[in-house]
């Protein structure tokens, strides 16, 4: 008899299986690989004719669908099957003290940012180059 190897023996944890691939789950969770499917076929195609803008698009959200593929398999253990993710969060007051100097911070990055940009906008053309 042919022993038949399943698709599955790599995963270290069946309940990631039984997500991905049971009935209910199977039709919130197929965008995902379609997206991909789909992004990664315009990705190429984007390569295949010099766009410049498209692809780092399509590569940002490659890059989206496949933590967000970790997400929906792991959730809500962070690591399976021990901890959950409230488990391994750190206490409210300091997720808000973090919040609070996100809020903070972020918008002077964005407007450092900008003001970069800003001033180095035009500075160099294309075929002149740094050397």
């Amino acid at each position: 008899m042919i022993a038949v190897i399943s698709i599955w023996t790599p995963l270290a944890d069946d309940r990631i299986a039984q997500r991905w691939f049971s009935f209910p789950h199977l039709l919130w969770f197929a965008p995902v690989p379609l997206l991909v499917v789909a992004g990664t076929c315009m990705l190429v195609h984007c390569v295949a004719r010099k766009a410049q803008v498209a692809p780092f698009l399509f590569t940002l959200a490659l890059i989206f669908l496949g933590y967000s593929g970790l997400g929906i398999s792991l959730w809500p253990n962070i690591i399976p099957p021990s901890i959950s993710i409230w488990e391994a969060s750190s206490p409210p007051q300091s997720q808000g003290f973090t919040l609070v100097g996100a809020l903070l911070i972020i918008p002077i990055i964005l407007a450092y940012t900008i003001w970069a940009y800003y001033v180095f906008h035009g500075k160099v053309r294309h075929g002149e180059g740094y050397h």
